[in-house]
């Protein structure tokens, strides 16, 4: 299982296109003696370091005792079918996790967020995605790590999952005009995302946000 300094690692959203490139970085890791990952369902994996717990995201069962925590867990209002379908889980299920996490003794926190991420914004999403943040900042983690991708790249086909047009088209203009567009605003690759997350979350002290031009390679 590692050496006895090796950490205990937490992962909610496996599945989704960052938490896919997480989950591979934690077990190829190794300063990671285990990892458990929360899921409505199996996982087609298996490692010896990964422990899959498939539950329900609105009655968590109590946790193992953990080190650090990654919250990976996104929809969209199309795929949710609705506004609160979304919130339920962007915000509560993201924020369930934390908190037992927290309990189970995590005591850094990384979280895919996005480009945007406002509490007061006007825009449904992105106030969500802000508040979200606010509230893991009020539970007052040694670390939380927020990542704001812009438009990411990935092959979410393979997932099962569907193709997101605004991520097609933002990827096309980008191979045209990508030269010219700020850091923050460039395409980002799932990878990335995670890379910086995995690189950032065991070292980090207090708050932090990384913008996409902080995470491109």
């Amino acid at each position: 299982m590692g050496p006895p300094s090796a950490r205990t690692v937490l992962l909610a959203g496996a599945t989704g296109l960052v938490g896919r490139e997480i989950l591979r970085g934690l077990l190829a890791d190794d300063g990671v003696a285990a990892v458990h990952a929360l899921a409505r369902r199996p996982l087609d994996l298996q490692h010896p370091k990964l422990a899959v717990h498939v539950v329900d995201f609105a009655a968590l069962p109590a946790l193992p005792a953990l080190d650090e925590a990654y919250l990976a867990l996104g929809t969209t209002i199309k795929v949710a079918g609705s506004q609160p379908a979304f919130r339920a889980v962007d915000f509560d299920a993201n924020l369930a996790v934390a908190r037992a996490a927290q309990a189970a003794g995590a005591h850094r926190v990384g979280l895919v967020s996005a480009m945007g991420a406002d509490a007061q914004s006007s825009i449904f999403y992105n106030r969500v995605k802000g508040e979200l943040e606010r509230a893991l900042e009020q539970l007052r983690f040694e670390a939380l790590v927020i990542a704001r991708p812009s438009l990411l790249l990935g092959d979410r086909a393979s997932l099962g999952q569907p193709v997101r047009r605004g991520e097609q088209l933002g990827e096309r203009a980008s191979r045209w005009i990508g030269a010219l567009l700020p850091a923050n605003l460039k395409p980002i690759r799932a990878e990335d995302v995670a890379r910086a997350l995995l690189r950032t979350v065991p070292v980090a002290r207090g708050s932090q946000v990384l913008l996409s031009g902080q995470m491109q390679p």
